[in-house]
């Protein structure tokens, strides 16, 4: 960037660092959305409210579904995207 360019284009500073501050943090947030860490631990939370008989096996049943669909869903994304 030269310098009239850079002196002409200083007054759109605050905009281009408001847009970075957003990315990063959608960014972020896509990381944690499609993390599957927290499925993972879900499950293993679940299994220990069967065991302590918290819930009955039926609950169990429908809830682990819906965590491993989702888990394979997760694995399946990673899958098909190119890595960063």
């Amino acid at each position: 960037m030269g310098l009239v360019t850079g002196l002409l284009t200083l007054p759109l500073a605050p905009v281009r660092g408001a847009m970075w501050v957003v990315d990063q943090v959608v960014t972020q947030a896509e990381r944690e959305l499609y993390d599957p860490a927290p499925v993972r631990e879900a499950l293993v939370r679940l299994e220990q409210e069967l065991l302590d008989g918290r819930i009955g096996e039926e609950e169990f049943d429908r809830r682990e579904d819906e965590l491993l669909d989702r888990l394979e869903w997760l694995e399946a994304r990673s899958r098909s995207l190119p890595p960063d």
